[in-house]
């Protein structure tokens, strides 16, 4: 994640900043704030599968929070002014939370009062149905949707929805549907439809067909799993057939949801209004409220401004929250240590794993990458970012929130998180590389500056030359990401789009992915892995996967060692004492907006 905000899987390395849309397992609900262990354990309880609803779980209206009633402003502390409106480039943390308010689509995921995450239909009577092996997916719309307008959502819409991300100019959300249905990898997928509907071109029905106004199918020529999670990510909302402008959309969208963007009221760098959608009907939503007149939300209010004055929970702070902005780590000690304050938090996992990366192009020999990983003081990584609540050292590429995880700790860094310097130094010493020359790359932000330092001596001390080098933030993903990079070592994280290590091991392991700016950034390269992964994303058995998935992701880290986990990534958050119905929602990794309301 850059200083700004992330790409979706993308995380930072530079702030444990605002988290992604991330699809995870637990739930650490309001009352379990900083400094709890609330959240591992929910975690290991909820790891199950979360499963695909039928018509009877997908149907509305939503349980009511206990407690909740209507009416009243929150005002909602963002640092960053929403870039991207239009559903099609939502791949972000902040815009996928506010997503949840203003946008609908095919399927979401119910959050129950108990904590429980099932995928349901949303805009669709179910999660979906699946024939031909995985390969067919039909959808039926529930009858009574509509837009902020008043005009009926129908079938028309959602081909137009799918139809139109195949278009040059919508370059920054998901792509896997698309390429699922074009059946091409990267942007090979635009080829199918290079104009999107613009031009008066269509999917042919082979591959996307509305047979009525009330039904959706897809066609995939590959078996298709995972397609309920995909669908309920934010960049697959609805967007009108007619009212579509194009670029002009990503300013001022078409709500479907419970809430509309008052008009006018949107000034980037400043702020917006939320007020209600009168032709949302609460009978055909199962995950959402409509409980708050109106969200008023600031934009540029950074994590440590927010932080106090949430802290405070003076004068209209106590009707305040943020949606994505978590406590800044200087301030993590003082929010678990006063109960008052501790009561006012949540705290969660997002579906990040921290790695250090190791150039497989440049340290070819798998005895240095041990030494190293040996060497690597994971403890000072993660207290760089703040403890309590910033994070959990990892053993694994696969977070604790994904169904299939495991503790596993191959090279006993749970055991000597700072670190064995002369186990490293036997290694090196065996692989005749003493004295080695190492070129250690990071940002130039705060945290890395502090954890570069002990990170340094004691590779040092295991006999590698150190050669640090610092690299702007904002940049710095560009940097790394391509292949010829001069650097050994170098930081990152990644975390899942739904919770599927479909969206981890793939994307981050496959050699046939490595180009310039891919999230390979180990350059890694294994046949006989590549192979696993073409067997496992064509099962269509969710629990069978997730358990290859976790087994490959071990056999290559034991094997092949391509990057090291450091840490897993949580958040805590605060709100005002007036601010009812919180709860961390691990789907969006972070509060849920969609259950908030005002105390009376």
């Amino acid at each position: 994640m850059k200083t700004v905000r992330t790409h979706r899987a993308r995380a930072t390395v530079v702030a444990l900043s605002a988290g992604a849309l991330v699809l995870t397992a637990c739930s650490s609900g309001a009352g379990k704030g900083a400094g709890d262990d609330e959240g591992r354990k929910q975690a290991e309880s909820q790891r199950a599968q979360i499963t695909f609803g039928d018509a009877k779980a997908s149907t509305g209206p939503a349980e009511a929070v206990p407690g909740a009633t209507s009416g009243g402003t929150i005002k909602v502390y963002q640092r960053d002014t929403y870039d991207h409106l239009d559903p099609a480039q939502i791949y972000v943390s902040d815009e996928g939370t506010l997503s949840t308010l203003l946008f609908r689509r095919l399927t979401s995921y119910h959050l129950d009062n108990k904590g429980k995450y099932t995928v349901v239909g949303d805009l669709a009577t179910d999660s979906g149905k699946s024939s031909d092996g995985g390969r067919t997916w039909t959808y039926t719309l529930k009858k009574g949707v509509k837009f902020e307008n008043g005009q009926p959502i129908t079938s028309k819409d959602l081909r137009h929805t799918f139809e139109r991300q195949f278009a040059s100019f919508i370059s920054n959300g998901p792509t896997y549907v698309q390429r699922w249905l074009a059946d091409a990898e990267g942007n090979e997928y635009r080829k199918l439809l290079p104009d999107g509907p613009y031009k008066g071109k269509h999917l042919p029905d082979s591959v996307l067909e509305t047979p009525d106004e009330n039904t959706i199918r897809f066609h995939f020529k590959k078996p298709v799993g995972d397609l309920p999670y995909a669908l309920a990510m934010a960049g697959y909302a609805v967007v009108p057939e007619k009212g579509d402008t194009k670029e002009r959309y990503d300013k001022a969208p078409v709500a479907s949801g419970p809430y509309k963007i008052q008009p006018g009221s949107f000034k980037s760098g400043k702020g917006m209004q939320l007020v209600r959608n009168p032709n949302w009907d609460p009978n055909t939503d199962i995950t959402r409220h409509q409980y708050v007149d109106r969200f008023d939300i600031q934009f540029g209010v950074s994590y440590p401004d927010s932080t106090q004055r949430l802290m405070s929970d003076s004068a209209d702070n106590k009707t305040a929250i943020s949606f994505n902005n978590q406590v800044d780590a200087a301030s993590l000690q003082q929010v678990a240590g006063e109960p008052d304050i501790k009561k006012r938090s949540t705290s969660g996992y997002q579906p990040y794993v921290g790695v250090m990366n190791f150039n497989m192009k440049r340290l070819k020999d798998k005895k240095v990458r041990e030494a190293i990983a040996h060497a690597l003081p994971i403890q000072a990584i993660l207290d760089a970012y703040g403890v309590p609540g910033g994070g959990e050292l990892a053993g694994s590429y696969i977070s604790p929130t994904l169904t299939g995880h495991k503790d596993i700790d191959p090279y006993g860094k749970l055991k000597k998180p700072m670190g064995d310097v002369e186990k490293a130094k036997q290694l090196l010493k065996e692989a005749g590389k003493v004295g080695m020359k190492l070129t250690f790359a990071y940002t130039n932000a705060p945290e890395p500056q502090k954890y570069s330092v002990a990170v340094a001596d004691n590779l040092r001390k295991a006999g590698f030359n150190v050669q640090n080098k610092d690299l702007p933030s904002d940049t710095y993903y560009d940097i790394i990401g391509k292949v010829d990079n001069q650097f050994d070592i170098y930081p990152s994280a990644w975390g899942a789009d739904w919770p599927s290590a479909l969206t981890v091991i793939p994307p981050v392991y496959d050699g046939r992915q490595i180009q310039d700016n891919a999230p390979n950034y180990s350059h890694y390269n294994n046949p006989a892995v590549n192979k696993e992964i073409d067997r496992i994303s064509q099962l269509t058995d969710q629990t069978k996967a997730a358990h290859d998935w976790f087994a490959l992701g071990e056999k290559i880290l034991k094997e092949d060692l391509p990057q090291l986990p450091t840490f897993y990534y949580k958040q805590v958050q605060l709100h005002g004492s007036k601010v009812g119905g919180v709860v961390n929602n691990d789907i969006i990794s972070s509060v849920d907006p969609t259950k908030l309301y005002v105390k009376k």
